[in-house]
């Protein structure tokens, strides 16, 4: 089990289902991945769902009325405050935050220029996500926008990703270590807004593809093959939010 004790800044380290329906999600994804839950009371703001495999944390999902059902992404950063500062700096804006999470680690919401929300993270007691990359985990995160040159440029400077740059794809690294990735949203993409999307690693993404829709959910990009990566397939959740499974080529 790919197990985490640490992630370097500017590491996604986490994802977080904002739902319009707890009790739901939690059937869903239960069944889908495999996972275990674990309730956290936050007192009068309610429940905090942290979603487990073999007692180690994936990600988590909380009730939400004021926003459409989506999965938000986390970095680690070693300072949430200064990167706050300096997301604002290059373009941002700071919807919420920073604020401590009890004792757990500090946190910013974030939008980037073009819209797309992801939250900073600096860790205390709690690091993220403890295992990742395998099936039931976390693998990937990536970002679709509406201008990619303009992306480049606020990540680049927030984190000092080093990017490998394709005309169809951008890889982003921390060091010589990928952690995700980002593409620029075409015309035949009509109505997609910048987001940031995460990806989870499966073992038959064509059979948890076809799990997805018996449950209620949909699938939006049927599983496709990515030459050299693996097999992919765009789907949401009985709710709507939207998230991607891969099953991933033998390196």
């Amino acid at each position: 089990m790919p197990e985490v004790s640490s992630y370097e800044p500017g590491t996604f380290c986490w994802v977080e289902l904002a739902t319009s329906d707890a009790k739901a999600g939690q059937k869903f994804y239960t069944s889908l991945f495999g996972w275990d839950v674990k309730e956290n009371s936050m007192g009068d703001q309610g429940i905090y769902y942290t979603f487990q495999k073999k007692g180690k944390d994936v990600g988590a999902m909380y009730d939400e009325k004021n926003a459409p059902p989506h999965w938000n992404s986390y970095v680690s950063v070693a300072n949430v405050d200064a990167s706050a500062e300096k997301a604002k700096k290059l373009g941002g804006r700071v919807v919420n935050g920073p604020f401590d999470a009890m004792d757990l680690g500090r946190m910013a919401a974030i939008r980037d220029p073009q819209d797309a929300s992801f939250s900073l993270w600096q860790p205390k007691k709690n690091i993220g996500a403890t295992v990742i990359n395998e099936p039931g985990a976390l693998c990937w995160n990536e970002l679709m926008t509406n201008d990619i040159n303009a992306a480049r440029k606020f990540y680049t400077g927030l984190f000092g990703w080093k990017l490998k740059e394709s005309p169809e794809y951008t890889e982003a690294n921390v060091g010589d270590q990928p952690t995700g990735g980002m593409m620029q949203i075409t015309k035949e993409m009509k109505g997609m807004k910048p987001n940031w999307k995460p990806y989870f690693a499966v073992s038959d993404v064509d059979a948890t593809a076809k799990k997805v829709k018996s449950a209620g959910g949909q699938i939006h990009q049927p599983p496709a093959d990515i030459p050299k990566v693996g097999r992919f397939s765009i789907v949401s959740d009985p709710q709507g939010a939207s998230f991607a499974l891969i099953t991933l080529s033998p390196q």
